[in-house]
């Protein structure tokens, strides 16, 4: 069992590898709205349940992303807008005024016919985190070694 989760066309969710993926738990979702918290999501992945936090990290990024994407695995670039102002909100707060942040939101408002593919958000996620004012205050935490 790989322990992946994997969406149907009906938005009901289960996990690949299940004998019978009819036994499996399985929630009806309404389209675009995800019902299942990504706590829960992460914890009935069985390959994540022994990883590390930067692992946790990335697979919680990985299943908001795919929370938000449309059925291809894209994202709409007003929903990428979205999740970068509401869920990320602590990095991208007093970024209004650095012209490298209005670059990056600019991106997301040009061609807005254009999805984002998980790469792309990626690389949205770590520009904003690059230069937050967010990452120098933790880069400024003194950590006590032992």
């Amino acid at each position: 069992v790989s322990g992946r989760i994997h969406t149907t066309e009906d938005k009901a969710l289960y996990l690949e590898g299940d004998p019978n993926p009819s036994a499996a738990p399985t929630f009806t979702l309404a389209p675009r709205k995800m019902s299942i918290s990504v706590s829960k999501q992460l914890a009935s992945i069985k390959a994540l349940r022994k990883c590390s936090d930067l692992e946790k990290a990335i697979a919680t990024t990985a299943l908001i992303f795919r929370n938000s994407s449309d059925s291809d695995g894209k994202l709409e670039k007003a929903t990428a807008k979205n999740l970068l102002q509401t869920q990320f909100r602590n990095f991208t707060e007093g970024q209004e005024t650095n012209p490298k942040y209005r670059d990056i939101l600019s991106e997301l408002d040009e061609h807005t016919e254009n999805k984002l593919d998980f790469q792309d958000f990626m690389i949205f996620l770590l520009s904003i985190t690059l230069m937050s004012d967010l990452l120098q205050n933790i880069w400024s935490i003194k950590i006590m070694k032992s």
